[in-house]
């Protein structure tokens, strides 16, 4: 949720935090700050806000030292101020944090007693004071930080440095991601490769529960019974260079328009052009005895994994349960023998998802992740990894990464009914084949970008939006109506169509567009009757279809956005672009922050 990056340099370190600050900036922007050592104390600088706020506040007032910590915060325990952002710190110890510390009132009560004041409304500050008790009580800063970690009930990543020790940094890891960078003479903490990437690419990654204490010459890595452990050091793949707008002005706009490219690359990994068929990785389990799916994820994600299901039980004839991590960690739910259990998330660090996976190894499935980011702790923690290749996506509301998403599950689902008998080459080979025109067909959808900015216009004042589908095309009403909540606060929601008669119909008034998501597939026609039950009590539908739909329908509609006509099996991944677009430009006209939206981090690695 939140960002950490520290560094024991050679060189002045505020513009390197700041640097590292701005790249996971996705990850919360409520509010930031830095901490160096100088003269044998602590200084700090924060402010509520952007990054940039910080960045005319360190240029306003200039901070010195060689090393220091670095953070930006999406708000849990305390509202977003300056007084509530990281670095927390006392005279002698500061700390940033990302995640939460469960029992930090009874820590807060626990120190009161001690006569301490605490200050914030965070529950970070209480690791703090913690630290500097022990210190207090004589123990050094190792010592002090092990006692204070034994303390702590939650999930967390750590970055702490200590007044008068420049050459000591400590980071420690439970349920939240943290990694180390290597360099000449220089140590470097962060919450992912990207933060570290223009000042090293080998890291090492902290398993859950270790500890690391950094000086320049190297770490020393503890795991969660304090005992000195080795940890591998990787070569990381990401990118040094800032993700840019180009002459987009947004970075969500610029993620949509990359999509006929990302989605092509993901397909390259995947399908083999010269036998038609379907290539995935070579898997340490047999598809062929599979016997259910269990697919979990969050947000967008499980919107993708809700069109999984159709595909799966569809083509593959495999039952499929699809649920939201952060409930079905808490079900015990009973998993079969010989089962599958897929996990989707962008970052690969949704903390829900992480758990849920943990309890689907003890259940003894198979585990397979689909994620965006390599190294990522899902890919570590799983049996088996699915990449998409959507590439950085800096913008908060997902688009890019949904529709690889959508087509490594389309790919997976002809894997598992090959290897179940469930279709023959030629039904292989007509889907994959109608996977491979996707990258075209979005260009072509991407080409009435204008029209969905006029329809945009229409329907930007209004208060509600329904939208409506059926089959798979119900999970893109529900993805609709998320992207236009997420980016234009407008109340938006997703309907199966059939489901309006009972009750949401009488939502239905003059007052509410209606997107009507409606490709030309074997549900058309039941759509085209609750579509006429809508614009009979008034409702006033934006139609979504193709050729033949909309000939059929398109003139009744108040709106229509006439899409490439497709197969069925791949017309999600179509259609969820100009819910995308429809979404964007509607958020433009009402002037909000369309990529970094309020109250919404990029990666949510806090439960």
């Amino acid at each position: 949720m939140c960002g950490i990056i520290g560094i024991i340099g050679k060189a002045e370190v505020a513009p390197l935090l700041l640097d590292g600050l701005k790249r996971l900036e996705y990850r919360g922007y409520d509010s930031a700050g830095i901490a160096t050592l100088v003269n044998g104390g602590i200084e700090r600088r924060r402010a509520e806000g952007r990054i940039a706020n910080l960045q005319s506040r360190v240029e306003s007032e200039p901070i010195s030292g060689k090393t220091g910590i670095g953070h930006t915060r999406w708000a849990t325990h305390g509202v977003p101020n300056e007084a509530n952002a990281h670095p927390h710190a006392s005279a002698r110890v500061a700390v940033v944090h990302n995640g939460i510390i469960e029992n930090f009132q009874e820590l807060r009560d626990e120190l009161a007693g001690f006569g301490v004041r605490i200050e914030t409304d965070t529950d970070t500050e209480v690791i703090v004071h913690l630290i500097t008790h022990y210190l207090e009580t004589g123990m050094d800063p190792e010592a002090a930080t092990a006692k204070t970690l034994q303390r702590l009930e939650g999930a967390f990543a750590l970055g702490v440095i200590f007044a008068g020790e420049p050459s000591l940094m400590i980071g420690a890891r439970r349920g939240s991601p943290l990694a180390i960078g290597y360099g000449d003479g220089e140590m470097y903490l962060g919450s992912d490769a990207l933060a570290l990437a223009p000042l090293t690419q080998k890291l090492t990654y902290l398993e859950e529960g270790d500890w690391a204490v950094l000086s320049p010459e190297g770490a020393v890595i503890h795991d969660a019974s304090d005992a000195v452990v080795e940890r591998k050091i990787e070569k990381s793949t990401a990118s040094g260079a800032l993700e840019g707008k180009g002459n987009f002005p947004h970075f969500m706009l610029k993620e949509i328009f990359e999509q006929p490219a990302v989605i092509g690359d993901t397909l390259h990994a995947l399908f083999n052009p010269v036998t038609r068929t379907i290539s995935l990785p070579d898997l340490p389990f047999d598809l062929a005895k599979i016997s259910k799916v269990t697919v979990v994820a969050c947000g967008t994600s499980y919107y993708a994994a809700m069109v999984a299901k159709y595909w799966l039980e569809d083509v593959a004839g495999l039952p499929v349960e699809v649920d939201i991590a952060s409930e079905f960690r808490y079900r015990n739910a009973r998993m079969p023998k010989d089962g599958l259990a897929l996990f989707i998330s962008q970052s690969g660090e949704t903390a829900d998802t992480l758990a849920a996976l943990r309890y689907a190894k003890t259940q003894g499935q198979h585990t397979l992740a689909l994620v965006n980011v390599l190294e990522s702790s899902l890919v570590r923690e799983a049996e088996a990894a699915l990449l998409t290749y959507a590439g950085p996506e800096i913008g908060v509301a997902s688009t890019k990464a949904f529709t690889t998403q959508l087509t490594v599950l389309a790919c997976l689902a002809i894997a598992l009914a090959r290897a179940k008998g469930a279709i023959d080459h030629d039904i292989e080979a007509r889907l994959s084949a109608a996977l491979t025109e996707v990258p075209s067909r979005v260009v072509e959808v991407l080409n009435h970008d204008e029209r969905l900015k006029e329809i945009a216009g229409e329907i930007a004042n209004v208060p509600d939006v329904l939208y409506l589908g059926r089959g798979t095309s119900y999970p893109i009403a529900l993805e609709g109506a998320l992207k236009l909540k997420e980016i234009s606060y407008i109340h938006a929601e997703g309907y199966a169509a059939g489901e309006m008669k009972h009750g949401p119909i009488a939502l239905i008034d003059e007052g509410v567009p209606i997107i009507v998501i409606a490709p030309s597939d074997p549900l058309f026609e039941k759509t085209a009757s609750n579509m006429q039950e809508v614009i009979t009590r008034g409702g006033r539908v934006i139609f979504l279809s193709d050729a033949p739909g909309i000939a059929r329908l398109g003139g009744v509609a108040a709106a229509t956005v006439a899409l490439p006509e497709v197969d069925p099996f791949v017309a999600p991944i179509l259609y969820a672009i100009p819910v995308q677009l429809l979404a964007y430009h509607i958020a433009v006209r009402k002037g909000t922050d369309v990529d970094q939206p309020r109250n919404l981090a990029k990666s949510v690695t806090v439960e």
